[in-house]
């Protein structure tokens, strides 16, 4: 799930940033003889839960592109000179890098730590970690998961911009960073040359929206199938908020979804997905939200992104064809929701995605020549 800013020139500048880093990826996939792969500096602090940490490396360690060429190269640094680096386990890692690796990343990942200490509590970088955070070159992306957010936030990456982090943190961090617009029910956030997950297992979903970003779905699909996990998660961290008061869940909606899922290219109605459950309107929405984190419409309109994305990247149909079997109705819909979620138009997106064509095989609807 994206968050937009409203400011319509920051979106722009952000949109391009997307679009920038995918351009990059395929631009060195289309000549074999500039081939290189992005490279991934994950950052390292002590009290670094280890799980976190092996996150990048199990997603970005996986793709390939049609030569079976890495498509990423992940690499680990600390905050200090090579050496051991605690973990909030029973056990440290060695790390063979120092802080000057990050001026060589097109891409920076902060797991979470434990012992952030003043940055957690006052807001403030450490002295080695500001000197740490001064090697990153400008335009490079930067992401962060879990609490890694209030490295990035201290370190006034995330002013004026929308960020999330784990649940149980969001207040901190809203306290600590008023300039930051911190959604609470979020997996992550995609704000262009910078992203923040929620917590831990959000951060996996961050990281294939990054591979699916730069290189479609069926790369990121092919990683997840790999990892065992889905490759799109329904909904946000609220429904993994605990409540006080647990309302038994007796009936749940997952067989409403089942249905809507088989039916995306028709009119669905809410009304409809309320009698697969046989429930009034008012209850249904209420436990979708509870089990899902948003709402059926904002649902829908997720799954119907994700269809159109698949279809554009992976048949020659045109752009209205695409927009009718997702369920959007029209081309004109269908580029409103694409532009909103993603940042780009449904033919700029096949011109980036689909394997082995490019901007001359199609015409200006969107139809494959």
């Amino acid at each position: 799930m994206d968050s937009q800013p409203e400011d319509g020139r920051a979106e722009d500048g952000r949109a391009e940033a997307r679009q920038a880093h995918a351009r990059q990826a395929h631009a060195s996939q289309a000549d074999g003889s500039a081939f290189r792969p992005h490279r991934v500096v994950v950052l390292a602090m002590d009290g670094l839960l280890p799980f976190e940490l092996g996150i990048p490396h199990r997603i970005f360690g996986r793709p390939k592109d049609a030569l079976g060429r890495r498509l990423y190269e992940v690499v680990t640094c600390s905050i200090r000179p090579p050496g051991p680096v605690r973990t909030d386990a029973d056990f440290s890692i060695t790390v063979e890098h120092g802080p000057e690796l990050l001026a060589t990343a097109d891409t920076v990942i902060v797991p979470a730590s434990y012992e952030l200490g003043p940055v957690f509590e006052e807001g403030v970088l450490t002295p080695d970690l500001a000197a740490a955070l001064a090697h990153i070159r400008p335009g490079t992306r930067l992401a962060s998961i879990c609490t890694g957010v209030f490295v990035l936030a201290a370190a006034g990456y995330l002013d004026g911009r929308p960020a999330t982090t784990h649940w149980a943190e969001t207040d901190q961090l809203q306290a600590l960073f008023p300039k930051i617009d911190v959604d609470p029910n979020v997996l992550f956030i995609d704000d262009g040359d910078v992203l923040t997950s929620a917590g831990v297992a959000a951060g996996i979903d961050l990281c294939l929206h990054m591979v699916r970003r730069d290189h479609g779905s069926a790369i990121a699909n092919e990683v997840a199938r790999r990892t065992v996990v889905p490759p799109h998660r329904d909904g946000g961290q609220a429904q993994y908020i605990e409540r006080p008061v647990p309302e038994p869940q007796v009936a749940t909606t997952t067989g409403a979804r089942a249905w809507a899922l088989g039916r995306l290219h028709e009119p669905i109605q809410l009304r409809d997905m309320a009698a697969q459950e046989s429930m009034s309107v008012r209850t249904f929405t209420r436990r979708f939200r509870e089990e899902v984190g948003v709402s059926p419409g904002q649902w829908l309109t997720q799954q119907r992104v994700e269809r159109a994305r698949h279809l554009l990247e992976s048949s020659g149909l045109s752009v209205d064809q695409v927009a009718r079997d997702a369920g959007f109705g029209t081309a004109q819909s269908m580029r409103q929701h694409l532009q909103t979620a993603l940042g780009v138009t449904p033919t700029a997106y096949r011109r980036t995605f689909r394997s082995g064509s490019g901007p001359k095989g199609y015409d200006d609807a969107g139809a494959l020549r």
